[in-house]
């Protein structure tokens, strides 16, 4: 199911996971196993949520991968076709 113009997942991760703790980007980042730098660029829309960080996120707070994944693809999805929705693609079928 698309959504419209969904929130990138770091965003979802700062609201839902990281303020209700009242976690600091760094607390944050040393009990995920990565770098404040790279924490920080997912918090703060400029990185994506990899398979691996994904992976840490659900172990860290208890919820799945694959949402994660979803909440990125969802994301992704969204921002090309604004960027991309009206290009001109041949339709190509067999004969």
């Amino acid at each position: 199911m698309k959504m419209y113009n969904p929130p990138h997942p770091g965003e979802v991760l700062k609201e839902l996971c990281i303020e209700p703790l009242e976690l600091t980007v760094t607390s944050a980042a040393k009990a995920l196993g990565v770098s404040r730098k790279t924490l920080s660029s997912i918090l703060n829309g400029r990185a994506g949520i990899s398979p691996e960080m994904a992976i840490r996120l659900s172990k860290a707070f208890s919820t799945s991968a694959e949402s994660w994944l979803n909440q990125q693809m969802q994301y992704d999805l969204f921002e090309a076709e604004q960027t991309l929705g009206n290009v001109k693609v041949k339709r190509l079928s067999a004969a």
